[in-house]
């Protein structure tokens, strides 16, 4: 049976060291996936486009005399108020909208002519 030799050594990594390798990556993919879920639910938790959406069609109602004042309503996870109000001899009208659950708020103050 023929052996081949090498004229060069190949040096292979001892236990320990492939120990300590594994347990820094490992450790490196945990940190990462900490910070990647930290940002996924901030992003989840911030996004209030569908609410947006909702306040804006509620002022076009208002704008087109399909809602009555004063106006609260349930939203999804939102209570949204709808009051007019007057300062001096301008009348305003608040769109107020509060999460239930982080108690994040939207104010929109529109002024009127009415």
């Amino acid at each position: 049976m023929v052996v081949l030799k090498s004229k060069y050594k190949i040096k292979g990594s001892t236990l320990m060291e492939t120990l300590v390798a594994t347990v820094v990556i490992v450790i490196i993919f945990m940190m990462a996936s900490l910070i990647l879920n930290n940002l996924f639910s901030n992003t989840i938790k911030n996004n209030t486009q569908s609410i947006d959406s909702y306040l804006n069609e509620l002022q076009y109602k208002k704008q087109n005399n399909m809602l009555q004042l004063p106006y609260q309503e349930d939203y999804e996870n939102w209570l949204i108020n709808i009051s007019k109000f007057e300062d001096g001899n301008i009348n305003y009208i608040e769109y107020e909208a509060i999460n239930i659950k982080t108690n994040k708020t939207i104010l929109i103050v529109n002024e009127t002519s009415n």
